[in-house]
């Protein structure tokens, strides 16, 4: 808390695509260059990609263990995605807003719909698109991380993925990596100064007013 007795309380900071968009490269520069942003680490019963680090990329676990997490409330959302589950850990997204932190999410429209309805004054949402469905493709081609099957089941979802676009409080058409992290960096310094974000701030204001 501040001298002035002012504290804010933290947000969390939704970022979706439809996957080779651009969400994920544009997360890991926000982390490397904002301090006050952390990344909430989702479970997935998904297989470990090559060079992902397990508690640091996703926790990877087992489908009974996520079932079992899913059914006893623990996760503030999840869904299947591609034929594998993943989830978002409750309490420790509640604990860093809590403390002010701001929490980042790399997560679907499915997982985002969770969160709007579970807590939509802390939740900003913003959708990042391709520049072109030939870009999008280029883009998945060029990761080299997936089969050809997989790239095409992909690309066949991307517009079922795109259709969610409106109901994102900010759209960034992912046109320049460079350009659209900037956008999404003032985004959300502007939230972070949102009046309803700033806890104690009638109580500032009244005393200001009372020194007149």
């Amino acid at each position: 808390m501040s001298s002035n007795g002012i504290h804010r309380r933290g947000l969390m900071l939704v970022l979706s695509s439809p996957s080779g968009a651009g969400k994920t490269t544009i997360s890991r520069k926000l982390l490397e260059r904002d301090r006050n942003l952390a990344l909430s680490i989702s479970a997935t019963t998904r297989p470990k990609r090559p060079g992902e680090v397990p508690g640091k990329d996703y926790d990877f676990v087992a489908v009974s263990q996520f079932e079992a997490l899913r059914a006893t409330g623990a996760m503030l959302e999840h869904a299947k995605v591609f034929g594998h589950y993943y989830g978002t850990p409750r309490e420790p997204v509640e604990s860093a807003l809590e403390a002010g932190n701001d929490v980042l999410f790399d997560i679907d429209w499915q997982g985002t719909q969770q969160l709007a309805a579970r807590a939509r004054d802390d939740l900003v949402s913003v959708f990042i698109l391709p520049p072109s469905t030939a870009e999008l493709h280029s883009r998945l081609r060029r990761r080299a991380q997936d089969p050809d099957d997989v790239v095409a089941a992909r690309m066949k979802k991307a517009p079922d993925e795109m259709s969610h676009w409106a109901e994102y409080d900010y759209i960034v058409v992912n046109q320049d990596i460079e350009n659209s992290i900037a956008a999404v960096e003032a985004i959300l310094s502007a939230e972070r100064l949102r009046r309803d974000r700033q806890v104690g701030l009638p109580q500032f204001v009244k005393q200001l007013s009372e020194g007149f």
